[in-house]
């Protein structure tokens, strides 16, 4: 913008009441721009304001920002329009940061999402599973896909209770002749035949370049399953992955519980001072011995206890605990006798376990622990979303149905995993109950 030019500093001398000297006069021009960044305009002002305060050798908003991105307390409900503008320029000037946008790293909302709006249209892929979005996202980024400067190319929007209002919207987008997105996932994201008609018509414009559909855990129909198979077979479609399993009216349950899953514990893994009932589906610490048989599979030091089946897809229970327990996910292979930490969940790679008691809630891999803030209203009800295929395991305290969100473990399973659950045995009369829902 040539804002350090002398040249032109003493044209912006004009524009003030007085004449002061250069260095007055920047810091009247950043004070200036400052307060036109804090106006909220439009991304592609504010970005030309950041590169102005640049040029004047003022960078403060977006070191304070930097700042906080590197010490990792970035507080996303506290920034101010300025600083949510900062936010954005540094994104945006990064690459790496460009190549996938993770919506979560700063904030899992709508709000956030419109405000970061210009980064997901910059982005090569974009994250944006299990945000809580509704349609008036859809109606923001069907305006990125049909952009002529989008690099969008993937689009995760999986576990958003979009509907079919939403994924029309989307629809809309997908059939402009400047969209190149190739991927989209639309898992458990309760759409139904009406969703699907929309797709299909979006796919079938010549002009699409989507090659994978994920429709998951929704409830296409037979008449959507119809069209969008046959689309398959078009010579005119590009798409050539359609995914549609797990599907089913039970898919249309808002938010995780549409991923609910049937557990029972393994009474063959289940130390000899746990006692089963419920139909194996309640375990309590106690005193006792109970009079189980010899089996390879049982522990014999820690009061712990596998599910029987193994998990790959996505997947969510409740458990209701009491005392002191540990509650998670493990290999199979994890090992059974001994008292080492290879034998104890938490306490070694196998495995990943939210340590819960009256005190708060601990993370446990590897042997070690990561605190978790608990949340403002809690509950002896914790809920757990398993995503298999994307890597991720999520925890919640669960109150009146509402999930709160505790901490999410981003890695890369290679095996099936089994529910698993430790009731510490010093603890007597510790126990935990898988739910019903």
């Amino acid at each position: 913008m040539g804002l350090s030019l002398q040249t032109n500093q003493r044209l912006l001398q004009l524009q003030f009441t007085y004449k002061g000297s250069i260095s007055q006069t920047n810091e009247e021009t950043v004070q200036y721009i400052r307060e036109k960044i804090g106006e909220n305009p439009s991304p592609e002002k504010s970005i030309n304001l950041f590169h102005c305060l640049n040029e004047l050798n003022d960078r403060s908003l977006v070191e304070q920002i930097q700042q906080s991105l590197r010490s990792g307390c970035l507080s996303t409900d506290k920034l101010s329009p300025a600083q949510w503008s900062a936010l954005v320029f540094i994104l945006l000037s990064s690459e790496e940061d460009l190549d996938v946008f993770d919506l979560k790293k700063y904030s899992a909302s709508e709000e956030a999402l419109l405000k970061l709006l210009p980064v997901v249209k910059a982005s090569n892929k974009a994250v944006l599973s299990g945000c809580n979005l509704s349609k008036r996202s859809c109606e923001a980024l069907s305006s990125v896909l049909s952009s002529q400067s989008s690099s969008l190319r993937h689009l995760d929007l999986s576990n958003n209770d979009l509907q079919d209002s939403g994924v029309k919207l989307l629809s809309g987008g997908l059939e402009s002749p400047l969209c190149t997105l190739e991927t989209l996932r639309l898992s458990g994201c309760l759409v139904t035949e009406e969703g699907c008609a929309s797709l299909a018509s979006a796919l079938s414009s010549n002009h699409s370049h989507l090659r994978e559909l994920d429709l998951s855990y929704n409830h296409p129909g037979d008449s959507g399953l119809k069209l969008l198979s046959a689309g398959l077979e078009d010579p005119d479609w590009r798409l050539d992955t359609l995914r549609v399993d797990n599907s089913g009216i039970c898919r249309l349950k808002p938010g995780l519980r549409k991923y609910y899953c049937e557990l029972t514990l393994d009474s063959n893994t289940a130390l000899r001072k746990v006692k089963l009932s419920d139909d194996n589906r309640k375990v309590t610490a106690v005193e006792e011995e109970q009079p189980y048989p010899d089996h390879p599979d049982r522990f014999n030091h820690w009061g712990q206890i596998l599910c029987e089946t193994g998990l790959t897809g996505c997947c969510y229970w409740e458990v209701k605990w009491e005392g002191w327990v540990d509650i998670g996910v493990t290999y199979r292979r994890i090992k059974r006798k001994g008292n080492g930490a290879d034998c104890r969940l938490g306490g070694n790679d196998q495995s990943w376990v939210l340590d819960c008691s009256d005190e708060g809630f601990i993370v446990c891999h590897k042997n070690s622990g990561t605190s978790v803030r608990p949340p403002a209203s809690s509950s002896n009800r914790v809920g757990v979303y398993l995503d298999w295929p994307a890597g991720t395991l999520s925890f919640y305290s669960v109150c009146s149905d509402t999930q709160i969100h505790l901490h999410t473990i981003n890695t890369t399973f290679t095996e099936p995993v089994y529910p698993a659950f430790r009731i510490r045995d010093k603890s007597f009369g510790a126990s935990l109950s898988l739910c019903r829902l």
